[in-house]
């Protein structure tokens, strides 16, 4: 059976400060485990106005305070900004918090610019190109390598489920090849989604972490009780979408009626292009769309990204979302549980 995810930006709301973002993931996250979804996710960024998730393991920490079954990790940690020593002993600190439940997907990009680049002291273009042997080398301090020459304290014996995330074909590549799970970042990256999923599953190579393929994708979604409701609360997300293509990155603003008609036409084939993973709208919408994405990608989880300026608002969409998803037939059977 598919399963229903979430990914959390940790988006700082135009009028307010990071403070007041962090402050509510915990009580978002048990929101989220509430309803069933398998998963809770966030992502790291650095240097922007608009995300709060920098320190993305304290982040990951603060949703496990508030939560009890559902898994919890990174949507990813870029892992170029990181030595893999010091990614397994935080993730290795939070699974001696969160036992068995903590996810550690991994990204290749920065999540970041050259400045960032700069204050982080790395040299991103080296980072990038070492990233497959990083990935192996963090796994290796997990399963406690003797040929390390060293120990992660904590990280050793962690059970933490390693996933390669991406929005190219490199990390299709990668994951097969390491016989790991795969996530792609369709949400706002959709050119080579069905080609990385097709490699993935076409070259993967089972390993003694994972027997068969396992992907996700990734789906930005608004729920409402109507169809126009919606749209009007994804005018928010869309607004996040134009501001950052066209280099101007900010707070999540409030919504704007008709807001795509007001956009120069160019601009909005972009967004119609960036946003074709997308389903805004009604619970029926919802539906329909979660529906069109797992007959289109047969992934075996979806993982939503659903901000919303008002945090009340976004609480309902979160619910009506799992509403959605439990009218969708169901396209393929997942390859395993995890």
């Amino acid at each position: 059976m598919t399963k229903l995810s979430f990914l959390d930006l940790v988006n700082v709301r135009e009028g307010e400060t990071s403070a007041d973002a962090i402050r509510r993931v915990g009580p978002l996250a048990a929101h989220v485990e509430a309803h069933g979804y398998h998963r809770y996710w966030i992502a790291e960024h650095h240097g922007m106005t608009g995300v709060a998730a920098a320190a993305t393991s304290l982040i990951i920490a603060e949703a496990g305070r508030t939560t009890s079954r559902i898994r919890i990790g990174s949507g990813g940690i870029m892992l170029p900004n990181h030595s893999p020593l010091v990614i397994a002993e935080q993730f290795g600190t939070l699974d001696a918090l969160f036992p068995d439940r903590i996810d550690l997907g991994l990204g290749r990009a920065p999540g970041a610019d050259n400045r960032v680049a700069r204050a982080l002291r790395r040299d991103f273009m080296q980072e990038a190109e070492e990233f497959p042997r990083n990935v192996v080398e963090l796994r290796a301090h997990f399963t406690g390598d003797p040929d390390l020459g060293l120990i992660a304290v904590p990280g050793r014996g962690a059970q933490v489920e390693m996933w390669i995330l991406g929005s190219s074909l490199f990390g299709a590549q990668l994951a097969a090849a390491l016989g790991m799970p795969y996530a792609f970042a369709s949400h706002f990256a959709p050119d080579l989604l069905d080609e990385a999923l097709e490699i993935y599953r076409r070259d993967f190579r089972p390993s003694q972490h994972l027997r068969e393929p396992y992907a996700a994708a990734a789906l930005s979604a608004v729920a409402a009780d109507t169809t126009e409701e919606g749209i009007f609360i994804a005018s928010s997300i869309i607004q996040n979408f134009v501001a950052l293509r066209t280099g101007r990155p900010g707070r999540l603003p409030p919504p704007q009626e008709n807001y795509i008609e007001t956009l120069d036409p160019a601009i909005s084939g972009m967004l119609a292009h960036t946003l074709q993973c997308s389903a805004f709208g009604s619970v029926e919408d919802v539906t329909q769309g979660l529906r069109r994405f797992i007959k289109r990608t047969q992934v075996d989880e979806v993982i939503v990204h659903s901000p919303a300026y008002d945090p009340e608002v976004r609480m309902k969409s979160v619910a009506l979302i799992a509403k959605a998803f439990e009218g969708v037939e169901q396209a393929t059977p997942a390859s395993q549980d995890r």
